[in-house]
């Protein structure tokens, strides 16, 4: 079955409805640059895609409609061992999913405000900012506090604990399984 944002495009008239606001209340938002659409060409009549949607709704602390709720299929891998990078990011990818990478807790900030994943893969041991900062960060931050947190780490099994009390979703220790990597990420997107 394919995901409902690969499907479908939502009109001015369908998200105003979601909004309970006039469909020229959507078009003021897409001209302000606050919710992202493009434009058919000829008629000129605007298309928001369902995860720009989704997204815009969460940043402006909107209730997003269950129909709509599934549809981010975004993942951020925050992991600093390139090998282990590509790998996580080639599982998920022939699995469907969008995957950026982040190489430390730095640029994994700037990421998360910009791409806004259902789910973030955290590594704890990173040199600079390490996962469990990286962690209190996003569980502070309303923005980004209803992704889920799945750590995948060689810690050890006091450090993965710790990052459970500390607002992870779920744990994966190294080395793992693949169809256990894709099992875990399936049922924290479905949540």
């Amino acid at each position: 079955m394919q995901n409902l944002s690969e499907l479908k495009v939502l009109t001015t008239g369908e998200a105003a409805k979601y909004c309970g606001v006039t469909f020229r209340t959507i078009i003021r938002w897409i001209e302000r640059g606050s919710l992202k659409a493009y434009k058919l060409p000829g008629r000129g009549d605007h298309r928001i895609r369902v995860d720009d949607f989704v997204a815009f709704l969460r940043h402006n602390e909107m209730p997003v409609p269950m129909d709509l709720a599934g549809a981010n299929r975004t993942i951020l891998v925050i992991e600093d061992q390139p090998e282990m990078a590509a790998a996580i990011r080639r599982v998920l990818k022939r699995a469907g999913y969008e995957v950026e990478v982040a190489a430390d807790g730095f640029v994994a900030g700037t990421l998360l405000s910009r791409l806004r994943p259902s789910l973030i893969t955290l590594d704890l041991k990173m040199p600079g900012i390490d996962g469990h900062q990286v962690l209190k960060y996003i569980r502070e931050h309303e923005d980004h506090a209803q992704s889920k947190v799945l750590v995948i780490s060689a810690e050890t099994r006091e450090g993965l604990e710790r990052a459970l009390k500390n607002g992870a979703n779920d744990i994966l220790a190294k080395p793992f399984d693949n169809n256990e990597l894709l099992v875990k990420v399936a049922g924290l997107i479905a949540d």
